[in-house]
Protein backbone atom coordinates (compact mmCIF):
# COMPACT_ATOMS: atom_id res chain seq x y z
CA UNK A 1 0.00 0.00 0.00
CA UNK A 2 2.88 2.63 0.39
CA UNK A 3 3.37 2.86 -2.95
CA UNK A 4 -0.09 4.20 -3.32
CA UNK A 5 0.98 7.24 -1.20
CA UNK A 6 3.71 10.03 -1.18
CA UNK A 7 4.77 12.14 1.68
CA UNK A 8 5.23 15.62 3.14
CA UNK A 9 6.68 17.37 6.46
CA UNK A 10 5.14 20.73 6.86
CA UNK A 11 6.81 23.72 7.37
CA UNK A 12 7.50 25.45 10.61
CA UNK A 13 3.52 26.41 11.68
CA UNK A 14 3.63 30.16 13.23
CA UNK A 15 2.62 29.22 16.32
CA UNK A 16 5.61 26.94 17.52
CA UNK A 17 8.11 29.48 18.89
CA UNK A 18 10.99 28.01 20.46
CA UNK A 19 12.65 31.04 22.16
CA UNK A 20 16.50 31.44 20.98
CA UNK A 21 17.08 28.48 18.91
CA UNK A 22 14.45 29.13 15.85
CA UNK A 23 16.45 32.79 15.99
CA UNK A 24 19.01 30.49 13.48
CA UNK A 25 17.45 27.77 12.44
CA UNK A 26 13.57 26.07 11.83
CA UNK A 27 12.25 23.38 14.06
CA UNK A 28 13.18 20.59 12.01
CA UNK A 29 17.11 21.76 12.25
CA UNK A 30 16.88 21.32 16.30
CA UNK A 31 19.21 19.45 17.45
CA UNK A 32 18.09 16.10 19.18
CA UNK A 33 19.76 14.05 22.29
CA UNK A 34 22.97 15.26 20.97
CA UNK A 35 23.21 13.42 17.53
CA UNK A 36 19.82 13.30 15.69
CA UNK A 37 17.89 16.38 14.40
CA UNK A 38 13.74 16.68 14.82
CA UNK A 39 12.95 16.61 11.25
CA UNK A 40 14.86 12.84 11.07
CA UNK A 41 12.09 11.01 12.79
CA UNK A 42 9.41 12.09 10.47
CA UNK A 43 11.70 11.03 7.08
CA UNK A 44 12.61 8.06 8.98
CA UNK A 45 9.01 7.03 9.65
CA UNK A 46 8.76 7.58 5.87
CA UNK A 47 11.16 5.72 4.50
CA UNK A 48 11.30 2.54 6.78
CA UNK A 49 7.14 2.77 5.42
CA UNK A 50 8.51 2.06 2.23
CA UNK A 51 7.25 5.49 1.52
CA UNK A 52 9.85 6.86 -1.00
CA UNK A 53 8.50 10.13 -2.22
CA UNK A 54 8.59 12.80 0.03
CA UNK A 55 8.55 16.45 -0.07
CA UNK A 56 9.98 18.96 2.47
CA UNK A 57 8.56 22.64 3.13
CA UNK A 58 11.00 25.09 4.24
CA UNK A 59 10.91 28.54 5.20
CA UNK A 60 12.90 30.45 7.42
CA UNK A 61 16.77 29.93 7.77
CA UNK A 62 16.16 26.66 5.02
CA UNK A 63 20.14 26.57 4.83
CA UNK A 64 20.48 24.06 8.39
CA UNK A 65 17.50 21.71 6.69
CA UNK A 66 19.11 21.81 3.35
CA UNK A 67 22.89 20.79 4.46
CA UNK A 68 21.78 17.95 6.77
CA UNK A 69 18.60 16.30 4.61
CA UNK A 70 21.14 16.78 1.50
CA UNK A 71 19.97 14.59 -1.06
CA UNK A 72 18.29 11.53 0.93
CA UNK A 73 20.98 9.36 1.16
CA UNK A 74 20.73 9.09 4.53
CA UNK A 75 17.37 8.28 5.04
CA UNK A 76 18.12 4.80 2.16
CA UNK A 77 16.40 7.45 -0.02
CA UNK A 78 19.03 7.02 -3.04
CA UNK A 79 17.66 4.77 -5.73
CA UNK A 80 16.39 5.81 -9.39
CA UNK A 81 12.95 5.96 -8.18
CA UNK A 82 12.87 7.70 -4.60
CA UNK A 83 12.40 11.00 -3.95
CA UNK A 84 13.31 13.74 -1.11
CA UNK A 85 12.15 17.21 -2.64
CA UNK A 86 13.05 20.44 -0.50
CA UNK A 87 10.71 23.26 -1.48
CA UNK A 88 10.79 26.44 -0.24
CA UNK A 89 8.22 29.03 0.73
CA UNK A 90 9.05 32.50 2.04
CA UNK A 91 7.24 34.91 -0.05
CA UNK A 92 4.82 36.22 2.74
CA UNK A 93 7.69 36.52 4.92
CA UNK A 94 7.31 40.34 5.54
CA UNK A 95 3.98 39.47 7.06
CA UNK A 96 3.94 36.38 9.21
CA UNK A 97 0.04 36.10 9.03
CA UNK A 98 0.32 34.85 6.01
CA UNK A 99 2.57 32.18 6.55
CA UNK A 100 0.71 29.08 6.67
CA UNK A 101 0.60 25.52 5.32
CA UNK A 102 -1.65 26.85 2.78
CA UNK A 103 0.41 29.26 1.40
CA UNK A 104 3.45 26.86 1.33
CA UNK A 105 0.87 23.96 -0.46
CA UNK A 106 -0.43 26.84 -3.01
CA UNK A 107 3.49 27.95 -4.21
CA UNK A 108 4.41 24.17 -4.95
CA UNK A 109 0.82 23.01 -6.30
CA UNK A 110 1.66 22.08 -9.86
CA UNK A 111 4.52 19.50 -8.69
CA UNK A 112 1.78 18.03 -6.02
CA UNK A 113 -0.75 17.89 -8.62
CA UNK A 114 1.94 15.98 -11.41
CA UNK A 115 2.58 13.06 -8.50
CA UNK A 116 1.03 9.50 -9.46
CA UNK A 117 0.48 8.70 -6.36
CA UNK A 118 -3.38 8.85 -5.08
CA UNK A 119 -2.93 9.43 -1.69
CA UNK A 120 -1.10 12.07 0.37
CA UNK A 121 0.47 11.10 4.24
CA UNK A 122 1.34 14.54 6.08
CA UNK A 123 3.92 14.66 8.83
CA UNK A 124 4.85 17.67 11.52
CA UNK A 125 8.44 18.37 11.37
CA UNK A 126 8.39 19.53 15.02
CA UNK A 127 7.08 16.58 16.60
CA UNK A 128 8.78 13.52 17.64
CA UNK A 129 7.69 9.96 17.14
CA UNK A 130 7.62 6.55 15.63
CA UNK A 131 4.70 5.46 13.40
CA UNK A 132 4.17 2.80 10.56
CA UNK A 133 3.00 5.16 7.81
CA UNK A 134 1.91 2.14 5.93
CA UNK A 135 0.38 0.43 8.34
CA UNK A 136 -2.00 3.84 9.03
CA UNK A 137 -2.76 4.41 5.26
CA UNK A 138 -3.91 0.69 5.13
CA UNK A 139 -6.29 1.32 8.32
CA UNK A 140 -7.50 4.88 6.17
CA UNK A 141 -8.22 3.05 3.20
CA UNK A 142 -10.10 -0.20 4.94
CA UNK A 143 -12.23 2.60 7.24
CA UNK A 144 -13.41 4.33 3.92
CA UNK A 145 -13.15 8.08 6.17
CA UNK A 146 -12.29 10.76 3.74
CA UNK A 147 -9.53 11.68 6.38
CA UNK A 148 -7.60 9.72 8.79
CA UNK A 149 -6.01 11.70 11.71
CA UNK A 150 -3.54 10.46 14.38
CA UNK A 151 -3.58 11.49 18.47
CA UNK A 152 -2.07 10.49 21.23
CA UNK A 153 -3.53 10.77 24.52
CA UNK A 154 -1.89 12.83 27.23
CA UNK A 155 -3.17 13.45 31.15
CA UNK A 156 -0.99 16.83 31.68
CA UNK A 157 -2.93 19.29 28.94
CA UNK A 158 -3.34 22.00 30.97
CA UNK A 159 0.45 23.02 31.17
CA UNK A 160 1.85 21.11 28.25
CA UNK A 161 1.11 20.99 24.68
CA UNK A 162 -0.18 24.77 24.63
CA UNK A 163 0.52 25.79 20.98
CA UNK A 164 -0.31 21.85 19.84
CA UNK A 165 -4.39 21.34 18.55
CA UNK A 166 -6.79 18.61 20.68
CA UNK A 167 -9.30 16.42 19.03
CA UNK A 168 -12.58 15.46 20.69
CA UNK A 169 -12.65 12.05 19.49
CA UNK A 170 -16.46 9.54 20.03
CA UNK A 171 -16.77 6.45 20.94
CA UNK A 172 -16.74 5.53 17.33
CA UNK A 173 -13.52 7.30 16.42
CA UNK A 174 -15.26 9.84 14.64
CA UNK A 175 -13.36 13.40 15.14
CA UNK A 176 -16.01 15.87 16.55
CA UNK A 177 -13.96 18.24 17.16
CA UNK A 178 -10.47 20.51 16.43
CA UNK A 179 -9.24 23.42 18.23
CA UNK A 180 -6.25 24.92 20.26
CA UNK A 181 -5.15 23.63 23.49
CA UNK A 182 -6.29 26.28 25.82
CA UNK A 183 -5.13 24.43 29.05
CA UNK A 184 -9.00 23.59 30.38
CA UNK A 185 -8.46 20.18 30.71
CA UNK A 186 -5.66 17.41 31.70
CA UNK A 187 -6.82 14.96 29.99
CA UNK A 188 -6.99 15.47 26.05
CA UNK A 189 -6.42 14.17 22.52
CA UNK A 190 -3.45 16.01 21.20
CA UNK A 191 -3.73 16.12 17.10
CA UNK A 192 -0.15 14.89 16.12
CA UNK A 193 -0.70 17.34 12.82
CA UNK A 194 -0.60 13.90 10.67
CA UNK A 195 -2.94 13.24 8.73
CA UNK A 196 -4.01 10.63 5.53
CA UNK A 197 -6.32 11.40 2.67
CA UNK A 198 -6.16 10.84 -1.23
CA UNK A 199 -4.86 13.80 -2.96
CA UNK A 200 -7.86 15.08 -4.51
CA UNK A 201 -9.23 16.00 -1.65
CA UNK A 202 -6.12 17.19 -0.69
CA UNK A 203 -5.50 19.75 -3.79
CA UNK A 204 -9.98 20.51 -3.23
CA UNK A 205 -8.99 21.66 0.73
CA UNK A 206 -6.04 23.75 -0.40
CA UNK A 207 -8.11 25.31 -2.62
CA UNK A 208 -11.31 26.01 -0.84
CA UNK A 209 -9.16 26.79 2.29
CA UNK A 210 -7.15 29.92 0.51
CA UNK A 211 -10.70 30.89 -1.07
CA UNK A 212 -12.12 30.51 2.60
CA UNK A 213 -9.32 32.90 4.15
CA UNK A 214 -5.68 33.92 3.46
CA UNK A 215 -4.67 33.30 6.72
CA UNK A 216 -5.95 29.86 7.30
CA UNK A 217 -4.12 26.50 7.96
CA UNK A 218 -5.29 23.07 6.91
CA UNK A 219 -6.05 22.31 10.45
CA UNK A 220 -8.00 25.38 10.78
CA UNK A 221 -9.66 24.52 8.53
CA UNK A 222 -10.48 20.94 9.34
CA UNK A 223 -11.70 22.67 12.62
CA UNK A 224 -14.62 24.48 10.61
CA UNK A 225 -15.23 21.92 8.20
CA UNK A 226 -15.74 19.09 11.28
CA UNK A 227 -18.35 21.77 12.89
CA UNK A 228 -20.12 21.45 9.42
CA UNK A 229 -20.03 17.57 9.30
CA UNK A 230 -19.15 18.13 5.84
CA UNK A 231 -16.55 15.36 6.09
CA UNK A 232 -15.57 11.72 7.49
CA UNK A 233 -12.85 12.24 9.44
CA UNK A 234 -11.67 9.26 11.80
CA UNK A 235 -8.73 9.46 14.67
CA UNK A 236 -6.49 6.40 15.19
CA UNK A 237 -4.72 6.68 18.72
CA UNK A 238 -1.32 6.48 18.61
CA UNK A 239 0.81 4.73 21.37
CA UNK A 240 4.61 4.77 22.38
CA UNK A 241 7.05 7.80 22.69
CA UNK A 242 5.32 11.25 21.90
CA UNK A 243 6.77 15.13 22.19
CA UNK A 244 6.25 17.70 20.07
CA UNK A 245 8.88 20.49 20.79
CA UNK A 246 6.86 23.84 19.81
CA UNK A 247 8.24 25.63 23.14
CA UNK A 248 11.83 26.11 25.09
CA UNK A 249 10.85 23.86 27.84
CA UNK A 250 8.96 21.16 25.74
CA UNK A 251 12.33 21.33 23.63
CA UNK A 252 13.92 20.52 26.57
CA UNK A 253 11.66 18.25 28.12
CA UNK A 254 11.91 15.84 25.25
CA UNK A 255 15.21 16.05 25.33
CA UNK A 256 15.85 15.40 28.88
CA UNK A 257 12.77 12.38 28.49
CA UNK A 258 15.31 10.63 26.76
CA UNK A 259 18.08 9.77 29.16
CA UNK A 260 14.96 7.52 30.54
CA UNK A 261 16.14 3.89 29.36
CA UNK A 262 12.24 3.15 28.93
CA UNK A 263 12.06 6.33 26.85
CA UNK A 264 14.99 5.37 24.69
CA UNK A 265 13.52 1.36 24.16
CA UNK A 266 10.57 2.52 23.09
CA UNK A 267 11.69 4.71 20.34
CA UNK A 268 14.74 3.36 18.87
CA UNK A 269 14.06 0.03 17.95
CA UNK A 270 16.66 -2.83 16.35
CA UNK A 271 13.76 -2.77 12.86
CA UNK A 272 12.93 0.76 12.70
CA UNK A 273 15.95 2.69 12.42
CA UNK A 274 16.04 6.72 13.06
CA UNK A 275 18.60 7.63 10.37
CA UNK A 276 20.59 10.97 10.42
CA UNK A 277 23.48 12.50 8.60
CA UNK A 278 26.38 11.25 9.95
CA UNK A 279 29.44 13.30 11.56
CA UNK A 280 32.81 11.69 11.62
CA UNK A 281 34.85 12.51 14.46
CA UNK A 282 37.00 10.70 17.02
CA UNK A 283 35.42 8.89 20.15
CA UNK A 284 34.70 11.42 23.12
CA UNK A 285 37.32 11.53 25.26
CA UNK A 286 36.26 11.23 29.19
CA UNK A 287 39.21 12.61 31.91
CA UNK A 288 41.07 11.06 35.32
CA UNK A 289 39.39 14.10 36.58
CA UNK A 290 36.03 13.81 35.03
CA UNK A 291 33.09 11.98 36.34
CA UNK A 292 29.75 11.53 34.40
CA UNK A 293 26.53 10.65 35.44
CA UNK A 294 23.06 9.99 33.77
CA UNK A 295 24.29 11.59 30.76
CA UNK A 296 24.47 11.51 26.77
CA UNK A 297 27.80 12.34 25.33
CA UNK A 298 27.99 12.73 21.85
CA UNK A 299 31.44 12.06 19.69
CA UNK A 300 34.18 14.31 19.70
CA UNK A 301 33.96 15.89 22.67
CA UNK A 302 36.30 16.74 25.47
CA UNK A 303 35.53 16.07 28.88
CA UNK A 304 37.32 17.05 32.53
CA UNK A 305 34.62 17.77 34.40
CA UNK A 306 31.29 17.11 36.12
CA UNK A 307 28.07 16.29 33.90
CA UNK A 308 24.92 15.01 35.48
CA UNK A 309 21.67 14.55 34.22
CA UNK A 310 22.66 16.34 30.96
CA UNK A 311 23.02 15.98 26.95
CA UNK A 312 26.28 17.30 25.74
CA UNK A 313 26.51 17.63 21.86
CA UNK A 314 29.40 16.87 19.42
CA UNK A 315 32.45 18.35 19.73
CA UNK A 316 31.93 19.95 23.35
CA UNK A 317 34.76 21.01 25.51
CA UNK A 318 34.29 20.93 29.49
CA UNK A 319 37.31 22.38 31.55
CA UNK A 320 38.51 20.83 34.95
CA UNK A 321 36.33 21.76 37.59
CA UNK A 322 33.47 22.45 35.76
CA UNK A 323 30.18 21.45 36.98
CA UNK A 324 27.44 20.52 33.97
CA UNK A 325 23.69 19.59 35.76
CA UNK A 326 20.27 19.54 34.13
CA UNK A 327 21.36 21.22 31.02
CA UNK A 328 21.71 20.55 27.37
CA UNK A 329 25.14 21.82 25.62
CA UNK A 330 24.52 21.93 21.58
CA UNK A 331 27.80 20.86 18.93
CA UNK A 332 31.28 22.70 19.44
CA UNK A 333 30.30 24.64 23.19
CA UNK A 334 33.11 25.47 25.53
CA UNK A 335 32.53 25.37 29.22
CA UNK A 336 35.90 26.84 30.64
CA UNK A 337 37.39 25.27 34.10
CA UNK A 338 34.94 25.85 37.93
CA UNK A 339 32.52 26.81 35.51
CA UNK A 340 29.01 26.11 36.88
CA UNK A 341 25.77 24.99 34.73
CA UNK A 342 22.57 24.25 36.06
CA UNK A 343 19.43 24.05 33.63
CA UNK A 344 20.93 25.62 30.70
CA UNK A 345 20.44 25.31 27.20
CA UNK A 346 24.10 26.11 25.30
CA UNK A 347 23.50 26.90 21.70
CA UNK A 348 26.39 26.63 19.43
CA UNK A 349 29.61 27.27 19.50
CA UNK A 350 28.83 29.50 22.77
CA UNK A 351 31.60 29.96 25.12
CA UNK A 352 31.66 30.16 29.04
CA UNK A 353 34.71 31.10 30.80
CA UNK A 354 34.51 34.29 32.88
CA UNK A 355 30.91 34.16 33.89
CA UNK A 356 31.42 31.29 36.56
CA UNK A 357 27.72 30.68 37.49
CA UNK A 358 24.70 30.10 35.62
CA UNK A 359 22.25 28.64 38.15
CA UNK A 360 18.46 27.90 36.76
CA UNK A 361 16.02 25.57 37.48
CA UNK A 362 14.30 22.64 35.03
CA UNK A 363 10.90 25.08 35.34
CA UNK A 364 12.62 28.51 34.84
CA UNK A 365 15.19 27.50 32.27
CA UNK A 366 18.40 29.63 31.19
CA UNK A 367 19.43 29.64 27.26
CA UNK A 368 22.87 31.36 25.97
CA UNK A 369 22.80 32.24 22.81
CA UNK A 370 24.49 30.90 19.43
CA UNK A 371 28.43 32.19 19.36
CA UNK A 372 28.08 34.46 22.66
CA UNK A 373 30.85 35.14 24.98
CA UNK A 374 30.06 35.03 28.74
Amino acid sequence: MAAKAFGIVTSTPRRVNVYGLQDYRPAGAFTFIGKFRVIDFPVSNFSNSGIKNIQVYLNKHPKALTDHLGTGRNYNLNSKRDRLQLFYCNHHMENEVYNTDVSDYLDNLTFIEELPQDYVIIAPCYMIYKQDYSALLDEHILSGADITMLYHKVNNAKDHFLNCRVMGVDQDQVVTSLEINRGNRQSQCVFMDTYVMKKSLFIDLVQRTAKYSSTYSLSQMLGVLIKREELEIRGVQHKGFFASVDDLQSYYESNMSLLDPKNQKDLFQDDWWIYTRTTDTNPSRIYESAQVKDSMIANGCHIEGTVEHSIIGRAVHIGKGAVVKNSIILDHAQIGDDIQLDSQIVDKYARITRTKELLNTPDELGYVHRADRL
